[in-house]
Formats: C-alpha cells, structure tokens, sequence
C-alpha cells in the first residue's frame, strides 16, 4: 500500500523557516517523480516543487524559487525547506507521487512524465498525503 505522511507544517512568522518533510512507503523509491504541492482557501492546488524519478533534475515555482529547496534521503523521506516565508505561502502543502503511466491519466503524456516541470502538476500525481497546514503571519 502506498503511503505518504507529511510533518513538519505549523505557524511562522514572515521571513521565518520551516521545513516539511514526507515519509513515504509502499513503492521503489527512486523509479517515480515525487514533489510538494500546495493548496490555500478558494484557490487551486498548485505544485510548488518536484523532483525528477531520477532525482537529477527539479522544479520550483517561480514565486519560491531561491527559498524552498527539495531533497532526499534517497531511501523514503522528502524534505522541503523553505525559508524567508511570506504570508503569500500560507497553504496546506501535500506530498505526492506520480506512481503509474500516463496511459491512464487523461490529461498526461510520457512526455510530459518524462520533464519534471511539466510532471509537477496535480494531474499527473496519483498517490497523495493528508498535508500538513503552514500559517505565515505578518
């Protein structure tokens, strides 16, 4: 069974750090692109951050690149340390796993699977986590 449990969320003040992780079981780890996503009230989830099945390539959204930074284990966790937060990052951020082919995704190519920017979006992710809530105060 495929799991994924995030931790690490919680209540910051702007320009303060946090550092989300998820812990991830039930497939081969290093075979699927796997990322962070986030969601805030009234808005669609959006992916923050992947990193390629090959771990050799990432992706950041624009509005968090040169802050948020992901990483590995390379054995069942993933880590995104964000730094320097705004209140614009408030969301629940979701750790996902895009475990099977594109030929069951309506809306996904292999070769969209194949890049990772292209692959960090809700559609092409299968397996989800609960999330873990990120407050950013002013």
């Amino acid at each position: 069974e495929v799991q994924l449990v995030e931790s690490g969320g919680g209540l910051v003040q702007a320009g303060g750090s946090l550092r989300l992780s998820c812990k991830v079981s039930g497939f081969t780890f290093g075979v699927h692109n796997i990322g962070w996503f986030r969601q805030a009230p009234g808005k669609e989830r959006e992916g923050v951050s992947c990193i390629s099945k090959s771990r050799a390539s990432t992706y950041y959204l624009d509005s968090v690149k040169g802050r948020f930074t992901i990483s590995t284990d390379n054995a069942n966790m993933v880590y995104l340390q964000m730094n320097s937060l705004k209140p614009e990052d408030t969301a629940v951020y979701y750790c996902a796993v895009d475990f099977f082919s594109a030929s069951v995704k309506p809306k996904v190519t292999p070769a969209s699977l194949a890049n990772v920017r292209e692959a960090c979006h809700y559609s092409a992710m299968d397996y989800w986590g609960k999330g873990t809530p990120v407050t950013v105060s002013t």
